[in-house]
């Protein structure tokens, strides 16, 4: 593909990206003058104006960028990886391993001695996420068909589903409301640590991805061909569980487990990239999910009040269409 075409649509990628950004950031329940907004960029707005931008509408954006970020190329990662293109966080039950690590911090937390700080919360979400992932691919080794690797996916989310349903039952009634609320998914809450937090993990997954550029597009011919390349790949399939889990578990851990972005984007992005070469694809995977995830998060800031409408049903929502769009169109789906 020429460079000019690629670089207008990344472009306009960016261009939506920084429409998106802002606009999220004006919205809310209260309504903001628009140079107030500007003014508290550079803290000379009234004190109440500085207070809502800077502790709740500006964390939130970057919140939507980072977590939209994450899961997309998370999704990217694991859809490559099985050469299945209904991989995804969620699908495959790291969404379900990272909401019951994580429950076992908030519900049961004095029990296993962690506190529920940010660290410890993301340390666990990723923990239970990479888990299992680790769970998946020691399965995939014995069982090449996908359907058959789905359903067992799909039948660990189920099962963590039980044991969470067996803590909620002996949990107390504060815990769970918290519990509820987070499942529900949420990017209004994150605090400035927290994004630090998300910041780390985020850099970190990041030059994992470009280290593992070569290996990537060797993988999406299967793992003899990775291998007749000289591809590491016991290495190269051991970083990109590390950096899915980490991904996906810093995100659940503090917007709660938010559905259908991991797997829709990857599908998007190649289709407006119109190329399956990971060193575009990931940087158009990291920005597409930044947008629909702001887009979403702009739906339920502008059809709610003070109270914001939960964030996954709003994902759903769109993200099913697409999928089903992508289905329809092009009568198949595939990485």
């Amino acid at each position: 593909m020429n460079a000019r075409p690629l670089a207008i649509r990344f472009f306009v990628l960016g261009f939506f990206l920084l429409c998106l950004f802002l606009t999220d950031i004006v919205l809310g329940g209260v309504s903001i003058p628009l140079p107030e907004i500007i003014k508290a960029f550079f803290n000379s707005s009234h004190p109440t104006w500085h207070t809502l931008v800077w502790q709740f509408r500006l964390p939130r954006a970057i919140t939507c960028v980072l977590a939209g970020a994450s899961l997309s190329s998370a999704g990217l990662l694991m859809q490559t990886l099985f050469r299945n293109p209904l991989a995804g966080p969620d699908v495959l039950g790291l969404s379900s391993g990272a909401g019951l690590a994580v429950g076992l911090v908030v519900l049961a937390g004095k029990n296993f001695l962690l506190i529920s700080t940010a660290w410890s919360l993301a340390f666990a979400a990723g923990l239970g996420s990479v888990a299992v992932l680790l769970v998946m691919l020691l399965i995939a080794r014995t069982i090449r068909d996908n359907a058959s690797l789905l359903i067992i996916g799909l039948m660990i989310a189920a099962a963590t589903s039980s044991l969470m349903s067996l803590l909620q039952f002996l949990s107390k009634a504060e815990d769970l409301q918290f519990y509820f609320l987070w499942t529900m998914g949420s990017v209004s809450n994150v605090s400035w640590s927290e994004i630090e937090v998300m910041v780390f993990v985020f850099l970190i997954s990041g030059l994992i991805c470009l280290a593992l550029l070569k290996p990537l597009n060797g993988w999406l011919l299967g793992e003899n061909y990775a291998r007749s390349l000289g591809i590491d790949v016991g290495r190269s399939r051991l970083l990109i569980v590390v950096a899915a889990g980490l991904l996906t578990g810093v995100v659940t851990a503090f917007c709660g487990p938010i559905a259908f972005v991991g797997l829709a984007v990857p599908h998007l992005a190649r289709l407006v990239m119109q190329t399956t070469n990971h060193k575009l694809l990931i940087p158009a995977v990291m920005a597409g999910g930044a947008i629909l995830l702001l887009f979403c998060d702009v739906i339920t800031q502008a059809t709610s009040g003070v109270q914001s409408i939960p964030l996954n049903a709003v994902t759903s929502i769109i993200g099913a269409p697409i999928v089903i769009w992508q289905v329809m169109r092009f009568k198949k789906i595939s990485v």
